[in-house]
């Protein structure tokens, strides 16, 4: 199996990344660093990093920004971060990528918990995942060769936690072991369409 990790240096990227190292042929792509790089936010960075790896048999995308201020504070400007690179940049990796998969392949995306259960300061991240979600599962009602299409949704991590505690008050933190069974479960299992939900 040759898998392709976008994000495969960051925090939940890391830990994905060294468990299916010791099952199959691995590529990260990172901004600036990785066996392939790329700026997901740019659909020609992508087709250039695709280009590069070839055809694959799995793509997980663990990237993607967006904008964290309050409501008030929030410009345009602000919720296009978002729009461009989490949002875009997962359906860019979708609508080119998918011409990069294998038959019966899979294409898994990150989201979050923001999704369904946002904090003050989330609108536009919050807004971004909760879009992300309805592609998936609209997305993978219609693309073909057998690929499915997942996302993963977690809490806030463990390996973060410290972190971002501030933010998420009374939420315990999703365990990194069960995080990467999550995208276990999506490129080995036959789930498509859905959102695999760590926080229920």
């Amino acid at each position: 199996m040759k898998i392709l990790i976008i994000g495969g240096n960051g925090t939940i990227g890391k830990k994905v990344t060294a468990h299916f190292k010791n099952e199959a042929e691995v590529l990260v792509a990172g901004r600036t660093s990785g066996d392939v790089t790329v700026d997901i936010a740019n659909s020609t960075s992508i087709k250039k990093m695709f280009t590069k790896t070839g055809k694959l048999d799995a793509i997980i995308a663990i990237a993607g920004e967006a904008k964290w201020d309050t409501f008030a504070n929030l410009t345009e400007e602000d919720y296009h971060i978002g729009l461009n690179s989490k949002l875009m940049g997962q359906v860019n990796l979708v609508r080119i990528g998918q011409n990069y998969v294998n038959k019966n392949g899979s294409i898994t995306l990150t989201t979050g918990i923001l999704a369904d259960d946002p904090v003050v300061k989330t609108t536009s991240a919050a807004m971004v995942n909760g879009a992300i979600h309805s592609f998936v599962m609209a997305v993978a009602l219609e693309i073909e060769n057998g690929i499915r299409v997942n996302a993963v949704s977690a809490n806030v991590v463990e390996d973060a936690y410290e972190k971002y505690k501030d933010f998420f008050p009374g939420n315990m933190p999703t365990p990194m072991n069960k995080l990467v069974g999550a995208y276990v479960r999506s490129v080995k299992g036959k789930r498509n369409g859905e959102i695999i939900r760590l926080y229920n």
